[in-house]
């Protein structure tokens, strides 16, 4: 660990970028001794991000986070927060010094909707740890940072990780997968479209349900995120091979039903979508996020313009008190010389 004699007088603010994620499938195996559910997830990040920066401030005050774009909640229960404060007391641990390391202000801009199954607030916190670690100087191993995300949130650790992975345990235990063959010489490819009504999902009430029976059998999505996991492993994936898939991943999604039951609207939302978009449609994470895969960014784009004039003409109609999110964005992966 290496600190600085005075990271309280670092001039510049330190920014993340803070990606979504979306579960290209999800598999519920069962329920854990814990009471958490053992998943087996294969996730993405998305060019769709928050933006967080961390400044220093006086020494002997408390930390501060101002949020704009979309409502995050009550600034107590912020994650951001609670990573910095984690953070710090790893720090303190590590042997910082006899005075805590000093407050920071934090500066969060969400552009990721809040509760719709994209992790907008796990990566809040993973971008808050990361860069109030640089902010104090403090260098912490791989252990202690995976353990210090992991204790703030089973998606957490993906946001460390830094491109596509297999989620599995309750989704703290990863395996970064290398992305796409040829993905890096067309860097709009493939592109994704993102569809979030306005309707907030808890996800502890999704697993709920799951838990109450709202869930498909057979276990086809097992079999379909073993093997589109087993694929990327083996660098056998591109994008037109990922295509061809997509109805299999949009499938692949044992918390859709789950959603579904909690929320009834997404039933004939997602009706809908299918008609409009005419491709398959899948669910991320506990919804209610609907994505579909798409060849380029450019066509991802034309199918977001549909669906906003779909929207405003009233042939979409979506559950919640405003209209929803959409955006065409990529799937984000790592530099080949960077990939596992």
């Amino acid at each position: 660990m290496t600190v600085p004699t005075d990271p309280s007088r670092r001039l510049a603010p330190v920014a993340r970028l803070a990606p979504a994620k979306v579960n290209l499938t999800l598999a519920v195996l069962g329920v854990r001794p814990d009471g958490f559910h053992e998943l087996h997830s294969v996730m993405v990040p998305t060019g769709v991000v928050d933006w967080l920066s961390v400044a220093a401030l006086p020494p002997g005050g408390a930390d501060t986070l101002h949020v704009e774009g979309f409502d995050a909640g009550p600034v107590a229960d912020n994650l951001a927060l609670r990573a910095l404060r984690t953070a710090r007391q790893a720090a303190r641990d590590a042997g910082f010094g006899p005075d805590a390391p000093p407050p920071l202000a934090v500066r969060l801009e969400k552009r990721i909707p809040v509760a719709a199954g994209l992790g907008g607030g796990s990566s809040d916190a993973a971008a808050a740890l990361d860069a109030a670690l640089e902010a104090w100087g403090v260098t912490l191993d791989a252990t202690t940072r995976h353990a210090i995300a992991a204790g703030l949130g089973s998606d957490v650790p993906f946001f460390l990780a830094g491109g596509p992975a297999l989620a599995e345990g309750r989704g703290e235990r990863l395996t970064p997968l290398p992305w796409l063959r040829g993905a890096a010489d067309w860097p709009d490819r493939p592109g994704l479209l993102l569809v979030t009504p306005a309707v907030a999902l808890s996800t502890p009430a999704v697993f709920r349900a799951w838990d109450a029976g709202a869930r498909a059998g057979g276990g086809a999505a097992r079999l379909a995120s073993a093997h589109l996991a087993d694929e990327l492993r083996r660098g056998a994936l591109n994008s037109e091979m990922l295509l061809t898939r997509a109805s299999v991943l949009a499938a692949a999604n044992d918390l859709a039903p789950a959603a579904a039951a909690v929320e009834p609207a997404l039933v004939p939302f997602k009706r809908a979508l299918l008609r409009l978009l005419a491709r398959p449609v899948g669910v991320s994470g506990s919804g209610p996020t609907h994505w579909a895969l798409y060849a380029s960014r450019a066509e991802a784009d034309e199918a977001a313009a549909r669906l906003r004039a779909a929207v405003a003409s009233g042939e979409l109609v979506a559950p919640g008190p405003r209209p929803p999110f959409i955006e065409a964005t990529v799937i984000t992966a790592p530099a080949p010389e960077s990939q596992p």
